[in-house]
Parts: C-alpha cells; sequence; structure tokens
C-alpha cells in the first residue's frame, strides 16, 4: 500500500471517529439529561468523558497530521478555497470543542456527586447542559460541512482570489 493510501485511510477512519463518536456521545447525553434519572446521566456523562479522550482527542489530532500530508502529496495549496474552508471550519468546531470537554468534565462531577449524596442535579449541570448543548451545534454542523468539502472539492470563492 502506498504511503499516500495509507495516510487517506487513516484520514478517513479517524474523521469516522472524530464526528462519529461527537455525535453519537452527544446523543447519548442530550437524551439522558431529558430521562429524569440522574444516575443515567451520571452514567452517561462519564462515559461520553471517557469516549472523548479515547477517540475524539486523538482523532482531533490525527486529522490535521494526514490532512496535510495528503494535501502535500497530492499538490494542493493550502489557499485552495475548499481547503481554506475546511480549516476555517476545523478551527470553529475545535474551538467548539475545548469548552465542551471541560464542561462535560463539571458535569460528570456533578451528576456523580449527586448520586453519591442522593441529592438533585444543582441547577449549575443545567446551565452547564444548555452551554454544552449550544456549543454542539455549529461544531457538529462544520464537521458535516468539512465532509461535504472534502467529498466533492467545489470551487468556492476565498477572499483576494
Amino acid at each position: 500500500m502506498s504511503t499516500y493510501l495509507l495516510l487517506k485511510t487513516l484520514h478517513v477512519i479517524s474523521s469516522v471517529f472524530l464526528a462519529g463518536v461527537g455525535f453519537g456521545s452527544a446523543y447519548y447525553l442530550f437524551f439522558a439529561n431529558r430521562s429524569n434519572s440522574v444516575a443515567a446521566q451520571a452514567v452517561v456523562a462519564r462515559l461520553v468523558a471517557r469516549a472523548d479522550w479515547a477517540f475524539t482527542t486523538p482523532a482531533g489530532f490525527i486529522q490535521p497530521i494526514t490532512g496535510f500530508g495528503l494535501m502535500h502529496m497530492a499538490g494542493w495549496k493550502l489557499n485552495t478555497p475548499w481547503i481554506a474552508w475546511t480549516l476555517v471550519l476545523y478551527v470553529i468546531a475545535g474551538a467548539c470543542w475545548l469548552p465542551v470537554v471541560w464542561l462535560q468534565l463539571q458535569m460528570r462531577k456533578m451528576a456523580d456527586h449527586a448520586v453519591a449524596t442522593n441529592t438533585a442535579l444543582p441547577e449549575r449541570y443545567w446551565k452547564y447542559a444548555r452551554w454544552w448543548e449550544s456549543l454542539g451545534y455549529p461544531a457538529f454542523a462544520a464537521m458535516v460541512i468539512i465532509y461535504f468539502l472534502m467529498v466533492t472539492k467545489p470551487a468556492l470563492p476565498w477572499p483576494g482570489q
């Protein structure tokens, strides 16, 4: 197998982990938060945080490494509009994801504490859950658009071109 195909395979697989685990985790925590079960919220919040560290974080690093390698090997320029837009969207998704990780960790701690003390979740949990959800929408939308751009490689406008 050529180096290019190896990098492309890693790029595609890591993109599946990045978007798939991210969406799957968000799906389960979104619905656990609506379950009225603090125990379910605690378990799911714990698993979501674990999945982010085990799958999403490594994929988040693998994506740009393999992407820049593929770009270089294929002869694409950084200012190619679809690549430039992909990078902008990746930065947006990452800027949303970093606070989401912190929020998830805080939500996990609060849910674990509520289960251990047999108390309700504090209002701060719900505030963090709203922020977590609000940041997830633009991050996921950015990832969907990135997939579209990488698959179709459309001719797009870019400032200065």
